[in-house]
């Protein structure tokens, strides 16, 4: 009876007006010069544009994919040193058409340039990783990115349809974005074929051969993003996309030439410069546990800045839901015992969804919220 009374009091003392919800408009934003608090970083962790450069080592796939195994070699070599170092390198002589680049950097400004009412249709929910964010105002409350994403399922997987694309982008925007459809379909369907080759590369700089982990994401179910920073009148206040590892497995970005992406490197930010024939590429999480920890998934973020907008294309990817993630046993020996336990993508990507911002320790708090959950089963 008391706690009842107690509640009845409760409601019947006047509730303060409920805050509207921050809503990150860029047609409103990018011209602010106060801007709101959610979006200042900590001194610490602000952006600055003056930093080195990054020594990535360009890859040369032309004899790769043309078969030569010289170049194959030479190839591998290079992208395992890369990978023991930072995880980062960039490829070229790649073999995806410029104009399928070009038009899908062109496509983006048709969907973020539409009013914000307009691109809510495709509004991401709360837990789901595929939709429109517009920064992620509906899921932190402080550190926020200045930027939108449009993000959606690609899967190479043979019981899914062939239009897995473009079938959700239309029932997402309409009818009328059925060509925008097709040039994403068109460009992730180019993206998984060179991520398998990258694969191969990878395989065969680990000792396993280069079937290995080309045979694992040849069924891949992967994620892309378009990313959309724009201008942000106190650029050295705010970050595109603030310092985290990938958890993906392998990530290949294409950067306009605006420049914005810096990579954390022997206790440093470094920029990664923009260029329009090549492809950034690096190692996520996902990755690194199944190399057992030889090859590394690598800090990084991207800046803003005051006067134009950046855009960058990014795939993420990922083997399909129910694969299980363990590294083959050349890489497990007395001198590498096991560094991760066994995990299926599904579940560290409900971990990064659901329970936890992807930074620097995503891979071992993962770890240790999987202990979790079975030491309570058991």
């Amino acid at each position: 009876m008391v706690n009842a009374m107690a509640i009845d009091c409760m409601h019947s003392i006047p509730q303060p007006p409920k805050e509207s919800p921050l809503v990150f408009d860029a047609s409103v934003l990018s011209h602010q010069l106060n801007l709101p608090s959610q979006f200042i970083w900590p001194d610490h962790e602000k952006a600055s544009v003056h930093v080195p450069e990054l020594q990535v080592p360009f890859i040369d796939l032309g004899g790769f994919l043309s078969g030569d195994p010289l170049a194959a070699m030479e190839a591998s070599s290079l992208v395992g040193e890369a990978c023991r170092k930072h995880g980062f390198f960039l490829v070229v002589n790649h073999g995806i058409d410029r104009n399928l680049i070009t038009d899908a950097h062109a496509l983006m400004d048709d969907f973020f340039e539409l009013p914000l009412s307009q691109k809510q249709r495709a509004q991401r929910k709360t837990g789901e990783h595929c939709g429109y964010a517009s920064s992620f105002t509906g899921r932190f409350s402080s550190k926020l990115p200045w930027k939108e994403t449009l993000s959606f399922q690609y899967s190479a997987e043979k019981k899914h349809l062939p239009n897995l694309v473009k079938d959700y982008l239309c029932s997402k925007l309409g009818k009328e974005f059925e060509q925008f459809g097709k040039v994403y379909e068109t460009y992730c369907e180019a993206m998984s074929n060179l991520s398998l080759g990258i694969m191969e590369l990878l395989g065969m700089s680990l000792g396993v051969g280069k079937s290995y982990f080309r045979e694992f994401f040849e069924e891949n179910n992967s994620i892309m993003r378009l990313n959309y920073y724009p201008p942000c009148q106190k650029p050295d206040l705010a970050l595109g996309t603030g310092p985290h590892c990938d958890p993906t497995s392998l990530t290949i970005l294409h950067q306009d030439q605006v420049g914005g992406l810096q990579v954390y490197v022997d206790d440093q930010w470094h920029s990664v410069t923009p260029n329009f024939n090549s492809f950034v590429v690096n190692i996520g999480d996902t990755f690194m546990a199944l190399s057992n920890g030889r090859y590394k998934s690598c800090l990084h973020r991207a800046v803003v800045n005051s006067k134009t907008t950046r855009k960058s294309l990014a795939f993420f990817l990922c083997p399909t839901s129910d694969k299980l993630v363990t590294p083959p046993c050349e890489l497990v020996d007395n001198l590498s015992s096991r560094l991760y336990p066994d995990f299926t993508w599904s579940m560290l990507l409900e971990f990064t969804q659901k329970h936890y911002r992807a930074d620097i320790r995503t891979l071992d708090e993962f770890s240790k919220w999987l202990q979790r959950k079975d030491d309570k089963i058991i």
